[in-house]
């Protein structure tokens, strides 16, 4: 039963990610990790796929390796919370306009303080 939930959610993760390469506010490599650990957990053959992705694989073994995040991941990250903080401003009033502000202050600094690969 739990390998089979494991299967799920990366399957599910693998879909929100793979929606996130149309999609600029929806992160990829996230759910790229989120996928590749719920695989270690149901299914080694998804796993080794997507571990060997030409894309995505470099990335997913920097992380699982070394928790390192390449400088372009962590430079796209600041823009896309540069575009939500914008968002946030414009249309939210205050104190509300405030809150996407304070989440990317708390994630950017998590994100820049990993080693790069």
């Amino acid at each position: 039963m739990k390998q089979q939930l494991y299967l799920w959610a990366g399957l599910l993760a693998l879909a929100l990610g793979t929606a996130g390469i149309a999609l600029p506010l929806l992160p990829t490599v996230p759910f790229m990790i989120l996928a590749a650990f719920c695989f270690a957990r149901s299914s080694p053959a998804l796993e080794a796929r997507l571990l060997n992705h030409p894309k995505f694989g470099v990335h997913l073994v920097a992380w699982r390796d070394k928790g390192a995040i390449s400088r372009r991941g962590k430079w796209s990250a600041t823009i896309a919370f540069g575009v939500s903080i914008a968002i946030g401003f414009t249309a939210l009033a205050l104190p509300w306009s405030l809150l996407p502000l304070g989440v990317a202050g708390v994630c950017l600094s998590w994100i820049w303080l990993k080693p790069e690969d």
